[in-house]
């Protein structure tokens, strides 16, 4: 039987209970070989296909609040990064169950988040003990004349500050402890990602361009096709330029479902799906130079800008009397756009179909759905400017120097492929993603847009981290050998509090072996108790050795076979450089908020759970 005290623990943390059974589905999400997992609707009988763990959430009915919170974090990690929610899921189930562990053993709260914040930073100072700058990946765009023994040499660098969840960072730290603290968001405060304490420049000469061949192979992580078609966006948008450029922002996908995924491809412009009617109006405006105007919002007539919104659910009565206000705004937008000559509306938001219908009437045609930052870039090439509502507009808002053209006539499936483009270089460039499955396109989608904004992440940054669990590895070794010295018989200060954090710091290493062993698993190569014993043999051998990094071999994500993990060659100084690589700022992002989501959890518990003895020590609580 459970002693008393473990069952009331289990009994009164059933939030990280649970956060570690949903954290279940990150499991096919980790490494470069993911699972497509179908989900079924019991009630309804329909089914999703869904590959990666933000779309299998985005498609689970979560109800309980530890699942939205998890939802609600990673959509907001999401949106941003567009990497890492797998890991992101793993590791915050991972945590929880350490925290469960360490409630069992009779480890306070306190004690825990206090051990866990310390861990965090040792993590956090090895990203930046091994960093990679991107400036010493040499300068050319094909691979040729790449300096390997650059890659894998370590940064040393001064102390840099960290950087605290709220945004501050402490001249002197008296404590390494990490703090929780909520924004007045429903989403975790967003902090900017800690800056790599760079090299000081040796001459006047900027910095040659990174190896970007060399870059996209490392960071496209098993989507070596979707990273192709980035590279193709890069070369179009270097074009007519004088050096290398990616402009993320400037970068829009389409869906063409049905069509094999050879079909893929990149062209300059925006491109967009049409319906037959748009189509009709499009090869009117074959090779003419149009005018456009840009509407940042919904076209219709109950839109408002969002500091003027009104309460949902209020109507005015002689709003609902007035049944010819929507036909009269549309009047008056059509009347406008007219005596404006206006051959093309962007919106951001969606259009009013009625509005549509007459403006193709009138040879006008209007994209709604369109990327702010697509706006901008229109705004920029054609000199018009961006407004709220189409009423505002005037004849110095209204850009010229817009071509649009057909591209591809879908007549059979109702839909028609039109390119929107200006006369001048705008950097604007769509990716077309092709699959005879529509799940299998939208994942194809979100795959390339993760391999974007690595690559986007990677250049703005200057700074990469290895990759294929090279810096898990070198966190786990950096873990155990501060644990051991708090353990010893001859540390200093060796009390109660320093054993509960070597207890806490050891089970926070075995979270990292197990999220390295199930890449592994991933692969097909290993078998859990075989991944195991390779990463305890491998840490065994590189005890004490600093250049950890150098000898942990990515045979294992190359598909080697299990036996070549533990060869002669791993174990020489002389080891291939690392050909995987990982962005910090998204890696640091996820271990904060998977660590941010367990402490708020447990938190929770601690304080809404039944049964707590009011003569417990108030500490164990933390106010957020």
């Amino acid at each position: 039987m459970m002693p008393g005290s473990a069952i009331r623990s289990l009994r009164q943390h059933v939030g990280l209970q649970k956060l570690s059974g949903l954290a279940g589905i990150a499991h096919s999400s980790l490494g470069p070989n993911k699972s497509y997992k179908f989900i079924q609707d019991d009630a309804s009988g329909e089914s999703s296909l869904a590959c990666s763990c933000f779309r299998i959430l985005e498609n689970l009915e979560l109800i309980c609040a530890v699942g939205q919170l998890v939802y609600e974090t990673i959509q907001a990690h999401q949106k941003v990064y567009h990497s890492g929610s797998g890991s992101m899921l793993f590791l915050a189930g991972a945590w929880s169950r350490v925290m469960l562990e360490c409630l069992d053993r009779g480890i306070s709260v306190a004690h825990i988040m206090s051990a866990m914040s310390e861990g965090m930073d040792i993590c956090l100072n090895v990203c930046r003990k091994y960093s990679i700058l991107t400036d010493g990946l040499n300068c050319t765009v094909d691979g040729q004349g790449l300096n390997d023994n650059l890659l894998m040499k370590p940064i040393v660098q001064a102390p840099c500050a960290l950087f605290l969840l709220d945004g501050t960072a402490g001249a002197e730290k008296t404590s390494k402890q990490r703090r929780v603290k909520l924004s007045h968001s429903r989403h975790f405060y967003e902090v900017m990602s800690e800056n790599v304490c760079t090299m000081p420049k040796s001459g006047p000469c900027e910095p040659a361009s990174p190896d970007i061949a060399h870059l996209a192979e490392g960071l496209s992580h098993g989507c070596a096709d979707m990273m192709h078609l980035v590279i193709k966006v890069s070369k179009i948008q270097s074009e007519n330029c004088q050096h290398f450029t990616f402009d993320v922002t400037k970068v829009v996908s389409c869906l063409m479902p049905g069509l094999p995924e050879e079909h893929a491809c990149v062209f300059p412009g925006c491109i967009v799906l049409t319906s037959s009617e748009q189509a009709s109006v499009a090869e009117h405006f074959k090779e003419q130079n149009l005018k456009v105007s840009l509407i940042h919002g919904d076209l219709s007539d109950t839109y408002r800008h969002p500091g003027y919104s009104a309460p949902k659910g209020i109507r005015r009565v002689c709003d609902q009397l007035d049944s010819r206000k929507e036909e009269d705004w549309m009047e008056g937008v059509l009347t406008h756009l007219l005596r404006l000559d206006v051959n093309v509306v962007l919106a951001s938001g969606v259009a009013c179909e009625k509005l549509v219908e007459h403006c193709c009437r009138h040879c006008i045609l209007v994209v709604q759905k369109v990327k702010m930052s697509v706006l901008k870039a229109f705004a920029d090439a054609t000199g018009a400017a961006v407004v709220r509502y189409a009423t505002q507009l005037n004849d110095r808002c209204v850009g010229i120097g817009v071509n649009v053209a057909v591209w591809r006539d879908f007549s059979s499936k109702s839909s028609t492929v039109v390119n929107i483009s200006t006369c001048g270089s705008s950097g604007l460039v769509t990716v077309i993603i092709t699959s005879c499955v529509h799940s299998k396109a939208l994942a194809l989608e979100d795959q390339f847009w993760a391999c974007a904004y690595r690559l986007h992440h990677a250049l703005k940054e200057k700074a990469l981290l290895p990759g294929a669990g090279v810096t898990e590895l070198l966190c786990v070794s950096h873990l155990q050998k501060h644990a051991e010295h708090l353990v010893k018989p001859h540390a200093d200060g060796k009390d109660a509090a320093s054993l509960y954090t070597a207890t806490v710091l050891h089970l926070m290493a075995d979270a990292l072996i197990d999220y390295i062993s199930t890449m592994m698993v991933n692969t097909g190569n290993f078998s859990k108790v075989r991944a195991r014993t390779v990463l305890s043999q491998h840490l065994e051998d590189c005890d004490g050795d600093l250049s950890l990094a150098g000898k942990f071999s990515q045979l294992f994500l190359e598909g080697h076979k299990q036996d070549s993990f533990l060869s002669s060659e791993m174990k020489s100084c002389s080891v291939p450089a690392v050909k995987v690589y990982d962005n910090m700022s998204i890696k640091q992002e996820v271990w904060r908020k998977a660590l941010d989501v367990v402490f708020l959890v447990l938190q929770t518990d601690a304080e809404v759970i039944t049964g707590v003895d009011p003569n417990t020590e108030g500490e164990n609580l933390m106010l957020l």
